[in-house]
């Protein structure tokens, strides 16, 4: 199998393995306090996680892989669909805030891709390509910490800061174990809530209340590590080119 870790952010955002740390991106995003009161007051994100998902994976998907016209298409809709989501605390347009957003993604993107395929030999390039998710959500470029060592300290300042109150915890009740939704989604939810558990900080763990087993988590993660990079790449892409592909339709329709 070639090893393809070394060619930047193109080469590992569309490996199917980061989608599997989506619920700690989100959880870590709510505890941020103004994220949280915000979506806790005025989003119902948590009631359709199926299409926040298809949202967020064709944002991302097309900033890496897509267009000039999809890149600008995805943005603004993006962009669109957070600015009703406010509070005294929390404007979208905050860069701070798209900052964290930002970082989350980034960060958990990189936790997943070395949990199945170990350090990755071009991280410093990653890194800095990532920055275009951060930008497209209107960062300004040099907000982006200046590289990986600056970007941990952000990180451990960030993470120190997170809290999270009843609110923000029953959102993520509802949005990791939803009472609507196809059967394969309800079904798959205990192993996302695994997984999910096992990503994120203790004491983060602790406050959304969602136990571990520890074990279990260990072999599941020690499972992927074996099988994930030895699948084949046309399985392992299919969400990219999943997501895509209506994107790439609606385009060639005008």
């Amino acid at each position: 199998m070639p090893d393809n870790r070394s060619m930047g952010l193109a080469a590992i955002g569309d490996e199917a393995i980061l989608l599997a740390g989506g619920g700690r991106a989100i959880l870590l995003q709510l505890a941020n306090p103004a994220v949280g009161i915000a979506v806790a007051d005025h989003s119902n994100f948590a009631a359709d996680p199926l299409r926040r998902l298809r949202n967020t994976l064709t944002f991302v998907y097309a900033l890496v892989y897509g267009t000039e016209e999809q890149k600008q298409r995805m943005t603004a809709m993006v962009n669109a669909a957070h600015k009703p989501v406010r509070s005294p605390a929390y404007d979208a347009a905050d860069p701070g805030l798209q900052l964290w957003v930002t970082a989350t993604l980034y960060d958990t993107a990189v936790t997943m891709h070395e949990l199945a395929f170990g350090p990755m030999a071009d991280a410093d390039r990653v890194y800095r390509e990532y920055a275009v998710v951060g930008t497209a959500l209107q960062m300004p470029a040099e907000l982006w910490p200046a590289d990986r060592a600056a970007f941990r300290a952000y990180w451990n300042a960030q993470v120190e800061g997170l809290t999270v109150d009843g609110r923000v915890r029953e959102v993520s009740r509802r949005l990791l174990r939803p009472a609507t939704g196809p059967l394969w989604m309800r079904a798959a939810m205990p192993l996302v809530r695994l997984v999910t558990a096992g990503l994120l900080p203790a004491e983060l763990r602790d406050a959304y209340e969602l136990p571990l087993n520890q074990k279990r988590y260990d072999r599941v993660m020690r499972g992927v590590a074996r099988v994930y990079p030895h699948l084949p790449r046309r399985l392992r892409t299919w969400p990219r080119r999943h997501y895509l592909d209506p994107l790439r339709a609606a385009s060639r329709s005008g």
